[in-house]
């Protein structure tokens, strides 16, 4: 056995925003800007569990032989010579119609209000509806692979899509004494709107 196995090998180099660094293979772009300390936006990543990419604040614009894309950083690995630009003109259109979509939906959050700040975003568009929701998944996918309990998933299609307990005794039996999922909802509802009925009905009996 070799044990002068160059561990360069499993480094990959990247740029982010003119800045070179090196990360582990199999690190995504959001993992390399982390280290370089450049600050992401994102609503549904959590270290915990494996990343989806559905809030879509944390695209970045990336370039690879001659050639550009928008891919979600929490999601995508780095790879070598890869040259990623966080806040290119047109990321920072798309996060900004984003952004106004979601202060239609949660114009509380932190990262949505500052985001808001940083594009003069005082008014939006879109319809308000203030549901919360944005159907990220992240209470399910921690429910899942974190608990180990499956107590609580999607139901419905399109614009009927929310997330509730499977089956409705599923909160009696395991979430009343855990609700985690509730201090890392992006938004602060759990869960959907079906989430605000049920659980007042329950604290009030």
């Amino acid at each position: 056995m070799n044990k002068n196995i160059n561990t360069d090998e499993k480094k990959i180099n990247i740029v982010i925003d003119g800045k070179k660094v090196q990360i582990d293979k199999g690190n995504t772009l959001m993992q390399a800007a982390q280290k370089l300390g450049i600050h992401i936006p994102a609503l549904c990543y959590l270290e915990k569990i494996k990343p989806h990419g559905a809030c879509r604040l944390c695209i970045v614009e990336i370039e690879r032989k001659g050639k550009s894309k928008i891919v979600a950083s929490c999601a995508f690995p780095a790879e070598e010579g890869l040259i990623v630009h966080t806040e290119s003109p047109k990321v920072e259109q798309i996060r900004k119609n984003l952004v106004e979509l979601y202060i239609a939906l949660f114009p509380f959050n932190p990262e949505i209000k500052r985001l808001a700040k940083k594009f003069g975003l005082v008014a939006t568009r879109y319809k308000k509806e203030y549901n919360y929701c944005i159907l990220c998944g992240l209470c399910v996918r921690y429910c899942e692979e974190v608990k180990k309990n499956n107590a609580i998933g999607f139901v419905g299609r399109g614009i009927n899509k929310k997330v509730v307990f499977i089956p409705e005794s599923a909160y009696f039996k395991k979430c009343k004494d855990c609700m985690e999922c509730m201090d890392i909802c992006p938004t602060g509802v759990f869960p959907s709107n079906y989430g605000i009925e049920r659980i007042p009905q329950v604290s009030d009996s």
